[in-house]
């Protein structure tokens, strides 16, 4: 931020890691955004490598990714004072170690302050500030959270102040009290009109450091107002806008209903990112408790939608595809954008949907823990991972199943 003091300073833009990767290397970068640790491994002799490699280092066959354990022994430390890359220079000293894997390969390391040689560790394939698949290591079984190069590479809500979109949503409460839990420093709850009755508005304002401020994703004014009143001031945004309206592509207010979702999940999110974007971008080197990241809570559906929810479906594929650009624009400053996909919730506007549904309390533990892993997709419900792994496996599949009524 700049010095009030001296105003002639400039502002500190944000930097960040080397980011160059091969093609191969960007396999690491999805398990990585999905929380799994996988590593390069043969499909021939079943042989793991570190790096990413071209082909195996043994048999010249052909290398996949494959979930690997997470064990690892040190073998040696060092603490680089001033390392050559700028982004490294001014959070020096970094700590780095070169690990035994247990599964076979040697890696060089981001490494916790409380490792030492010879010690057991646990690693986790990170993503850096940069976007880009990275080792960190910790003492196995350690709180990984007291290593501030652990920090730089999450978003944890701890000391940071969160806008959650839309206090009407079934998650906004649990979201609420999960965020203070977690240490959140203070809270803005969005409320679109209002004048309206808001059943749990008593139940917000009792949460600690939690206050409303009126903001409709809809209007252009009430964002870029909330945006000139907070948005230098949000380090954290959750985007649980949402507007559920059932209903196929023939039926009489087909067209009125896909309108009023996309306002809501599509241009809501442009009317969000246009207001607070740039701030939040600007403010990402702020220091360690500067603006971090930004969720988007999606439906599942966004990815492939049953007849009955052609409207609701295509609105959140349009907000799906629009979190790609987003996703470009929010790393200049170093933030995260996190994709949460939801089953259908446990509403009323899902009450025809057979169980298992998401709870409100489910989706909101989701959320802050992705935040506090630094992750970038995340699903939630049992409905919405085994849809998911069957686009995987076979998305024509999946889309005669749903024309069948089936999900």
């Amino acid at each position: 931020m700049r010095d009030k003091k001296n105003p002639a300073l400039r502002t500190r833009l944000p930097l960040l890691p080397p980011a160059a990767r091969s093609t191969g290397a960007h396999l690491l970068t999805k398990a990585a955004a999905q929380g799994r640790f996988a590593l390069p491994c043969c499909t021939q002799c079943g042989r793991f490598a570190w790096p990413m490699p071209e082909a195996c280092a043994e048999c010249l066959s052909d290398v996949a990714l494959k979930d690997a354990p997470n064990e690892a022994r040190l073998i040696s430390a060092t603490t680089a004072e001033v390392p050559a890359d700028s982004y490294f220079r001014e959070r020096a000293p970094w700590r780095v170690g070169l690990v035994q894997m247990g599964c076979g390969p040697q890696a060089l390391v981001h490494l916790h302050p409380a490792a030492q040689a010879g010690d057991a560790l646990d690693l986790t394939l990170m993503l850096d500030r940069a976007g880009q698949a990275v080792l960190h290591a910790g003492p196995k079984g350690g709180d990984m959270t007291s290593d501030p190069q652990w920090q730089h590479m999450t978003a944890d809500p701890r000391g940071r102040r969160v806008l959650i979109t839309d206090a009407r949503h079934i998650a906004a409460l649990p979201l609420a009290l999960a965020l203070a839990g977690a240490g959140a420093a203070a809270i803005f709850a969005g409320v679109p009109e209002m004048w309206k009755p808001l059943p749990q508005r008593e139940a917000l304002l009792a949460v600690p450091g939690l206050t409303l401020v009126s903001l409709d994703v809809t209007s252009d004014m009430s964002v870029a107002d909330l945006a000139s009143d907070i948005g230098g001031k949000v380090e954290i945004l959750i985007n649980t806008a949402d507007l559920p309206r059932p209903g196929g592509l023939t039926g009489p207010t087909a067209q009125a209903d896909a309108r009023a979702a996309m306002e809501t999940v599509a241009f809501g999110l442009m009317r969000l990112a246009r207001s607070f974007g740039p701030p939040m971008t600007a403010r990402g080197a702020d220091g360690p408790l500067g603006a971090v990241a930004w969720v988007n809570v999606l439906s599942v559906f966004a990815r492939a939608h049953p007849p009955a929810l052609a409207g609701y479906g295509a609105a959140h594929a349009a907000g799906l595809a629009l979190c790609h650009a987003l996703r470009a624009d929010l790393a200049q400053g170093g933030l995260r954008l996190m994709t949460v996909l939801s089953g259908p919730t446990d509403d009323d506007w899902f009450q025809t949907f057979d169980p298992p549904k998401v709870s409100g309390k489910a989706l909101a533990a989701a959320i802050v823990a992705g935040l506090q892993r630094g992750l970038e997709e995340v699903s939630v419900g049992d409905l919405a991972k085994d849809l998911l792994q069957r686009l995987a496996e076979n998305p024509k599949a999946v889309e005669r199943a749903m024309a069948a009524g089936g999900i």
